[in-house]
This record gives C-alpha cells, structure tokens and sequence, in this order.
C-alpha cells in the first residue's frame, strides 16, 4: 500500500511543493506523478531561489542566452521561471484532461513587492497567465487585504488563482467569498464558470512556529510546564476551523445555484506542512489534515516520508472540539491567534521578497561576470 494513492481515494490531492528544471527534465516529476498519484505542483519566491541560484547547472545554457540576448536580471528570472511552469503544466497536462479541469495544475506566483498592490497585482497576475499560455496554470496572489480585490478581478477575468499566505480564518473566508461573487458576475454576463479554478492556500507549520516560541517564553516566565501541552496543536486547530469554514460556504444557497452551473468548489490547500520542529513527526501536517476536497502541497521530503510511513485515514474533522477549546486555551494564557496569524503574514510576505531579491542578485551577479 503506498499511502500518496490511498490519500487520493479520500478525496484529497497531493501536489509537489517544489520546482526544478532538472527534475522536470529528467523524467522525476513524471514519475511522482505515474507512482504516487501527484496531481499538480506550487512554487514560490523562495523555491525559484534555491533552484535557479542552488541549481545553477540545470540554468547555466539558458542563462547563458539570455545575458547575450541583453536581457536584464528581472527579464531572465522571467524567461526561466516561465519556462519552468510551461514544462511542468504540460507533464501534468494529462492528470488535467483525466479530471476534466479538476487537477493537474502547477502554480506560480506574481512578485512579492505587490502583495500591497491591488492594481499591480493584477496586471502581474494577468501578465503571467497569458505568458505561460498554459489551462492548467494557477497564479499565486497573496490573501492580504489589498489581494482580495485582485483575487476577485483576476478569477472574474478567467484567471486560475492559487490564493497564497492565508493564516486567519477569516482571511480565508474573505478570499472564498471573492470567489465565488467573481463565478456570479461570470454566470450573470453568460460566460462559463466551469474551467475557473482556484485553491486557498493555507499556511500550516509557521502558526504553530510562532505560538510554540510564545508559549516558550511562558513557560520559562511562570514555570508553568503544563503550557507545554499547547504546543503543536495551534496550527492544525486554525486549519481544521478553516474547513468548517469551508464547508459552510460552500453549502451556501449562494454556491449551490453556481455549482448547477458547473462552478467547482475553491479547494483549501495545505501549505507549509513539512514539520519545523524536530520534535514533532516528519508526517504531523499531512496525517491530521485528510479530507475531501482538500489539497496538501508537499516538498520532496514529506512526499518520501509520508510515502514510507503515512497513515492515510480521514482526520481533518476528527477532535473538533479539541480544536476550538485549543483557541480558547490559548488565549486564557494570553496568546491571541488573530496576533499570530497577522504577525505570520507580515513575516511571510518579507520572507518571500527577500528570495525575490536574493534570487535577482544572483542573477545580477552572472550577468555582471559573463560580460
């Protein structure tokens, strides 16, 4: 039994959390895909960074290129990330016309400097939808409170969205609800709803990150030690809250009359589940959030761990009152999980600029010694 395939017969999809040219080309993405029943791909700021700049063998000839043809460094991670997701969506362009639209996809995101930037989201998303001129492309768009607008404009102009950096709850209702007016004002002007796809992308690992250093600090400041059973658990009780969420939106009458359309649900995604903190299992986020209409994106680590040892078993809305008493129990010692999930966000969206910037420097750095 290999856990990724029984996962699948409980409604979720497992996608790669991770994006290399070498891999692509090498026949490795084809096979997680032939083996394990992966069934789409994400990428990021920070994945680009490791391939393009850790990589630098599979970029070299393409590179090469590009510095001769002049172009600048922005230009140049253009041309290779582009590249990059236009090679993977067509390996997954079979899982995409298996599932009639339904998966398949490879995401790839617009730059973090416009995660404040309704109007430049916007065109960067439009701009890389129409440059990868792929149907099973979803661009990543930030759920900040300036990215709902974007979201919204981008999904009603047809664009595939991956809402990326959700932490909050309701942030991500938020997000679903722009969803779903953008299908309404699609259907109410005649135009088809059922090729829109999107997937909210919610951040897992770095809540509990946060909340167990809070709780640390706790512990050392009252010697309280039973604080210690907090730790963990505030990650995985923000994302199965977030289903609930997700349930009863998209049981509204408001969906219910889009879905007669076609209208497809948007999936919550699973994001950030390898385990940070090595005292936790190396499967913690993919055993506790299994359920239908979900997503988990994995980097290659977690995809062979859970492969080896993964308990494939439907969780995501077991011990739910465990989970809404674990938000209570945080803030009776003072943790607010809507100040942890706002804090997150802000570290998220530099985090991602730094690689941005990190990756272009890199860049700028070749094409400075190969003039």
């Amino acid at each position: 039994m290999n856990p990724l395939l029984e996962v699948k017969k409980l409604g979720q999809s497992i996608w790669l959390d991770n994006i290399q040219r070498g891999f692509i080309l090498s026949g490795g993405l084809k096979k997680l895909i032939d083996e394990d029943g992966i069934s789409g791909e994400t990428s990021n700021p920070t994945i680009f960074e490791k391939a393009i700049a850790g990589n630098s063998a599979d970029y070299a000839d393409a590179m090469r290129e590009l510095i001769r043809a002049g172009k600048s460094a922005r230009e140049i991670y253009d041309a290779l990330s582009i590249a990059d997701v236009q090679m993977a969506c067509d390996v997954f362009r079979p899982v995409y016309d298996a599932t009639n639209g339904a998966d398949g996809y490879v995401s790839i995101e617009v730059s973090p400097h416009l995660a404040h930037d309704t109007a430049g989201t916007i065109a960067d998303a439009t701009r890389l939808f129409q440059a990868v001129n792929r149907p099973n492309v979803m661009i990543k768009i930030p759920g900040t409170k300036e990215g709902v607008p974007a979201i919204e404009a981008c999904l009603y102009a047809g664009v595939n969205v991956n809402v990326t950096l959700l932490f909050a709850v309701e942030a991500y209702e938020q997000v679903a609800w722009a969803y779903i007016r953008a299908l309404e004002r699609r259907s109410a002007e005649g135009k088809p709803i059922d090729r829109i796809a999107s997937v909210a992308s919610f951040f897992v690992s770095r809540i509990d990150t946060l909340t167990d250093k809070l709780l640390d600090a706790k512990i050392a400041a009252t010697n309280d030690a039973a604080l210690a059973q907090l730790q963990g658990k505030a990650a995985i009780a923000n994302a199965k809250i977030a289903y609930q969420s997700f349930k009863r939106i998209f049981a509204d009458a408001r969906f219910v009359a889009l879905r007669a359309r076609g209208a497809r649900v948007q999936r919550p995604l699973w994001a950030s589940t390898s385990t940070k903190n090595p005292k936790y299992p190396d499967t913690l986020y993919v055993d506790a959030l299994i359920g239908p209409d979900t997503v988990n994106t994995l980097p290659p680590e977690t995809i062979d761990a859970f492969r080896d040892h993964g308990t494939p078993r439907l969780t995501i809305e077991e011990n739910l009152d465990d989970a809404y008493e674990t938000v209570r129990a945080l803030a009776r010692v003072g943790i607010s999980l809507e100040a942890v999930t706002q804090q997150v966000l802000a570290e998220g969206v530099v985090r991602f600029q730094q690689s941005f910037d990190q990756l272009l420097a890199s860049i700028e750095r070749r094409r400075t010694e190969d003039r």
